[in-house]
């Protein structure tokens, strides 16, 4: 196993200390005596968790990491991470939520990708997990507006309404190149049938 493997790891095992103290200090501002030092120690988990992802991304290319392995962890660490934190936020009673059309715009995105990929496998028997450009910086920007939120920086509207707009254009980007995908495939069954 590589370096970045293991560090792909690292981000997995995060998420649930996250959840645990993301949600505990949701229940303390329920009990109105909010309990500010586990919001920033889940903040803190949240942002180490999210410089995992590119260091994770530098080891596998300055050491000749890429793997099979790393290429199916990383997308389901970057998501689990991702899908976790912006739940929370929305669901248990933090100061300032994410809005709920962002969590939806999130869900469906990856609901679109995942069936997408499902479609893939079942119509060539295989799928090939390359991140596009665009849905490296979705993701950049979905941390950022997590991040950026669960640190109650002013202004939160911007990083959210930017990581909005990078999530619709990457699913876009992605229906679009699976429908070519598709296309080709269905082509080739053509020509052999």
């Amino acid at each position: 196993m590589t370096l970045a493997n293991w560090i792909t790891l690292v981000r997995i095992f995060l998420i649930p200390v996250f959840a645990f103290l993301a949600n505990h200090y949701g229940m303390s501002v329920v009990e109105e005596s909010p309990r500010e030092w586990r919001r920033l120690i889940a903040s803190g988990i949240f942002l180490l968790a999210c410089a995992t992802d590119a260091l994770d991304g530098w080891a596998a290319r300055r050491l000749g990491g890429h793997t099979r392995l790393g290429s199916i962890l990383d997308p389901i660490a970057d998501k689990g991470l991702l899908l976790t934190a912006i739940l929370t936020l929305n669901f248990s009673r933090w100061p300032m939520a994410l809005p709920l059309w962002f969590t939806l715009l999130v869900i469906a995105h990856d609901l679109v990708l995942l069936l997408g990929c499902s479609l893939l496998f079942y119509t060539t028997g295989r799928v090939d997990i390359r991140p596009s450009s665009l849905g490296k910086i979705s993701t950049a920007f979905q941390m950022l507006a997590v991040g950026w939120t669960m640190l109650q920086f002013p202004l939160f509207c911007y990083p959210v309404w930017i990581a909005g707009v990078c999530t619709f254009v990457s699913g876009t980007d992605y229906v679009y190149r699976g429908t070519l995908l598709l296309g080709s495939a269905y082509k080739g069954l053509e020509r052999k049938g």
